[in-house]
């Protein structure tokens, strides 16, 4: 793993422990949800739930910190997307597939946020990457290199369908079907145990298997 930033615990105690700051992170979503990173303002967040800037502030000191709560909430939601669809219908890497681009097709503007510049890890709520890549480690065999390569794949196809940058008529189920196939074919027979990950985080050592898939 990169080496780390000294953790500002003050965003996360305040998002983790305080009913007003769970309620400013709701509203925080929905602006979000609506009106994308744009409209997503302190003032206008501060408007939205009713209180003054000092308020907000002791709460979030500043929308770099409201983010990363957002993100926090993004990666749990991403688990849980992926886990129920495991459930549903095994937990192979077409049902991961086809979860992750509904997952992001559902959820444009936090996608975005989740996956678009430097993800703030020293402000996540702990455990969060590692919880939202374990599906993806686990389909692979702990295998971080195809982990990493299936990941930017998936990440590739959504958002160029977001950004509405294929052609018309392009037969993108037929596209998500053909890519992942050819990666699991790569997928190795031995599965390691204990096999956890940081989303998408960069390899430190040789050693390392549970927090490695992709950075940024």
């Amino acid at each position: 793993m990169v080496e780390r930033a000294a953790a500002d615990t003050m965003p996360r105690a305040a998002a983790d422990t305080m009913p007003r700051a769970a309620a400013i992170v709701m509203e925080a979503r929905r602006i979000l949800d609506s009106e994308g990173s744009e409209g997503l303002t302190m003032r206008r967040l501060g408007e939205a739930v009713g209180i003054r800037a000092p308020s907000l502030y002791r709460h979030f000191q500043d929308k770099a910190a409201v983010e990363a709560a957002l993100m926090s909430v993004g990666f749990e939601e991403l688990r849980t997307a992926l886990d129920a669809g495991a459930a549903r219908d095994g937990e192979s890497l077409a049902t991961l597939g086809r979860v992750y681009r509904e997952f992001a097709r559902s959820r444009p503007h936090l996608y975005r946020l989740l996956t678009t510049g430097r993800l703030p890890r020293e402000r996540l709520k702990p455990g969060v990457e590692a919880r939202a890549a374990a599906p993806i480690m686990r389909v692979t065999r702990g295998d971080v290199d195809l982990a990493r390569s299936i990941w930017a794949f998936a990440h590739g196809m959504v958002i160029l369908e977001l950004d509405d940058r294929f052609p018309p008529g392009a037969d993108l189920d037929a596209a998500w079907a053909a890519g992942l196939a050819a990666f699991a074919s790569n997928i190795p027979a031995n599965t390691p145990a204990g096999i956890e990950a940081d989303h998408m985080a960069p390899r430190q050592s040789p050693a390392t298997s549970a927090e490695e898939i992709a950075g940024r």
